[in-house]
């Protein structure tokens, strides 16, 4: 009798070894359409705001996508179009993206923690690809200003 009880509870309070991964609430042909979405999301758009736990489990995804894009292969090519849902997509991963990271041995992408979602309170992130806001966030002479930067410069003006 007591070692059908032990048998029960240990059935319940396996260790979790060969689980590598985040579960995310979700069945497993829904955790892989997520990612699908999120990392074509994230290379399409290169920043993306997302909850903190799937921006982690985005980071590991998304580090093997862009390492395929460095490999360059033909081989390479078709492992990445199994994964990224757009060939256009794919083809600024290989293109434009995979070359930015050439030197670069791993760690392709940045969490940054935003606070928390106000409905119900989930911790949310903005991952981006290092080196996107170099290329998008340098502005150009002449393009239009942002009404801080207007402030800042009337402030700067008005001390002079």
């Amino acid at each position: 009798m007591r070692a059908n009880a032990r048998l029960k509870r240990s059935r319940y309070k396996a260790m979790r070894h060969l689980k590598a991964g985040r579960q995310l609430s979700r069945n497993s042909a829904h955790r892989w359409a997520l990612m699908r979405n999120l990392i074509t999301a994230l290379l399409r758009e290169e920043k993306i705001q997302t909850t903190d736990p799937k921006a982690k489990e985005l980071r590991r995804w998304a580090d093997r996508v862009i390492t395929l894009g460095k490999r360059g292969s033909l081989h390479a090519r078709r492992q990445a179009l199994g994964i990224v849902q757009d060939k256009a997509v794919v083809r600024k991963l290989f293109d434009t993206i995979a070359p930015r990271f050439k030197d670069r041995p791993g760690g392709y992408t940045r969490i940054i923690k935003l606070g928390i979602r106000r409905g119900d309170a989930a911790q949310m992130a903005l991952i981006e690809l290092v080196g996107a806001e170099a290329e998008k966030g340098a502005r150009k002479t002449g393009e239009k200003q942002g009404r801080r930067e207007r402030r800042r410069q009337k402030q700067q003006e008005a001390a002079a």
